[in-house]
């Protein structure tokens, strides 16, 4: 946790003089994306509060805020945690993506479409696994699918996309194998690419399709015996 709370002082210069708890709670969005609080890590109002230099009431909002984006859970006399995702959890999850992503893609105007950030995505993802960087490929393909969705040119559903895709992250961060979970991605986001610079609508659906089923599969298999195992542990 001392690692942790030295990374969150580190924001504290993003608070600025306008501290809100919407700031607040974009920074610890962030942090719990990027695995530094995991699922099941209590969070402490004191030691956070002291930290971002946030009154106790502001954290409280921010948690309240996370709490409803289904990233925290209160837990009564206990305290609050990040959450755990269920295996139905992450079941729903996969097909929300998919109502929401392929419905993106069918929405689509004639082309050609502004590919610019997915073809850069695409890239990073590449560049990351030459490195051997398999969380950062992970990273890359949740922001190759959160450009996909921005092409319908919608706040809303990037907004509420947004809160599907952190969900996501407490997911992954329980798999924690993610060179198997993320390598073949790398492919598959390519071609979904080259689906779109070509105009094909439909085989771009039918890629994206295939992509979320076979993901759903290899992480419900992975993440079913890893909560199995951590239950077992407990």
């Amino acid at each position: 946790m001392t690692e942790q709370l030295s990374g969150l002082a580190d924001d504290r210069a993003l608070l600025g003089r306008t501290s809100t708890a919407e700031r607040v709670a974009d920074i610890l969005r962030s942090r719990i994306a990027e695995g530094y609080f995991p699922p099941g890590t209590r969070l402490s109002e004191d030691s956070i509060g002291g930290a971002l230099g946030v009154s106790r009431n502001t954290l409280r909002e921010a948690f309240r805020l996370l709490t409803h984006e289904r990233l925290l859970v209160h837990e009564l006399n206990r305290g609050v945690f990040v959450r755990v995702l269920t295996v139905e959890d992450v079941e729903d999850i996969y097909r929300t993506r998919r109502l929401v992503e392929c419905a993106v893609v069918r929405g689509l105007g004639e082309p050609p479409y502004a590919l610019g950030a997915l073809a850069e995505v695409v890239e990073q993802g590449r560049s990351a696994a030459r490195e051997g960087d398999w969380k950062a490929v992970g990273t890359a393909n949740i922001h190759f699918h959160r450009e996909l969705v921005a092409l319908a040119a919608s706040e809303r559903t990037d907004e509420f996309m947004r809160s599907v895709f952190a969900e996501l992250r407490l997911a992954f961060h329980v798999v924690d194998e993610p060179r198997r979970l993320h390598e073949p991605y790398i492919a598959r986001n390519a071609g979904i690419l080259q689906a779109l610079r070509d105009g094909d609508r439909d085989r771009t659906e039918a890629l994206l399709a295939d992509y979320l089923e076979v993901s759903l599969e290899r992480v419900v298999e992975v993440y079913r015996r890893r909560v199995g195992e951590d239950g077992q542990d407990g």
